[in-house]
This record gives structure tokens, C-alpha cells and sequence, in this order.
């Protein structure tokens, strides 16, 4: 799988596709750890068999055709211009699926996309600061788009683009509008003063 004709200048011009992984947010601070990181190097997966969420719970990515993706970017900002990304990422999600999709979906603050009361998807914003820079981030995001089947814990308050609106969600396009717009998002947050 590749991200063609990705019109931005970083993000996701480096882009790696795993069948399986663990996680991709995991895979993404192995690469910086082993510094074999790029900035704006995007890590999708099919199925993640340890992904996470927010508080350090489990991310359900078990089935393929769903959206889960994590990527790495340099922003050398000030902390208070990174203030407030997360819920801007919802925002831009909810966004593309309403002008892409016509689909409206609601954002629970900060950092989850709902449906009718339900979890459809999640943002996992980490941060590496020194002296008040931040110095980059590492965003994982996590849609269930097509999946529909979900574990008995959860499937009372978990639902997908699929269960709710049956139409079915092409990953690669969605990851395509999101890069544009997250690029542009940091850029106006890092030329701040």
C-alpha cells in the first residue's frame, strides 16, 4: 500500500504499511529511539494486536479496513502553541467526514470521536519537551471505519462508520485529506510567535 499523490510537503511522504503490528505508536518510538525516524513519517497498520488508547488502554484494531495510523512530526514550538492540537485533530477528522463522507459525527473532549453516544474513534497526542520546546510529536489516531463485530466489554459503548451509517470508508483517501490538513494545521501553530 502506498499514500499516492499526497499533496503536502511532510507528512506522510514517508510512509510505512504493516499487515500486522503490534502498534504503531509504539513502532514510531522505536524508529525515534533507533533513529531511523523522518520527519512527517507516517506508520499505518491493517490490524494492530496492542494498540493503544488514551489512559493506557487497549485500542481495538483487530480486523482490516479500519483506520490506524501514527506519525511523527518536528514542530520546535513553544508549548503554548501546541496547546489545544488534540482536540484541533478531532476537529479535523469530524470535518473530513462531514465535507467527505457527509456524515456528522460528535467530538467528546478532548481527544474522542462519537457517534449516537458511541467511541467510533480516538487521538493519542504524545510529546517529547525540552525547556518549554516541544521539540516534536507523536499522534496516533485510531477510526473504526468498517469494523463490525466488538468484543463483548465493549460493544455497548464502541461503534463504527460501517454499523451506523453503512457506507464504507476508503482508508487511504481519508489518511490523504487528513496529511493535507494536519500539515497546514502545524504549520500556522509553529510560525506563531
Amino acid at each position: 500500500m502506498q499514500l499516492e499523490n499526497l499533496d503536502t510537503n511532510i507528512i506522510g511522504k514517508t510512509f510505512v504499511y504493516y499487515d500486522k503490528i503490534d502498534s504503531t505508536q509504539k513502532e514510531i518510538w522505536r524508529l525515534i529511539d533507533n533513529k531511523k525516524i523522518k520527519n512527517g513519517q507516517l506508520v499505518m497498520a491493517g490490524i494492530q494486536t496492542d494498540g493503544i488508547g488514551t489512559h493506557g488502554r487497549k485500542w481495538h484494531t483487530d480486523e482490516n479496513r479500519n483506520i490506524a495510523f501514527s506519525f511523527y512530526v518536528e514542530v520546535n514550538s513553544k508549548l503554548k502553541n501546541i496547546e489545544g492540537i488534540t482536540i484541533d485533530l478531532a476537529r479535523i477528522i469530524v470535518e473530513i467526514f462531514k465535507t467527505e463522507y457527509h456524515i456528522n459525527l460528535q467530538i467528546k473532549e478532548p481527544n474522542d470521536i462519537m457517534c449516537n453516544n458511541k467511541k467510533l474513534g480516538g487521538i493519542l497526542t504524545e510529546a517529547k519537551t525540552c525547556r518549554g520546546i516541544v521539540k516534536y510529536l507523536v499522534i496516533g489516531i485510531g477510526i473504526n471505519t468498517n469494523k463490525t463485530s466488538f468484543p463483548e466489554s465493549i460493544k455497548n459503548i464502541a461503534t463504527s462508520v460501517k454499523k451506523e451509517f453503512n457506507i464504507s470508508v476508503d482508508e487511504m483517501e481519508f489518511i490523504k485529506y487528513f496529511c493535507k490538513r494536519i500539515e497546514q494545521e502545524i504549520i500556522k501553530r509553529s510560525e506563531k510567535k
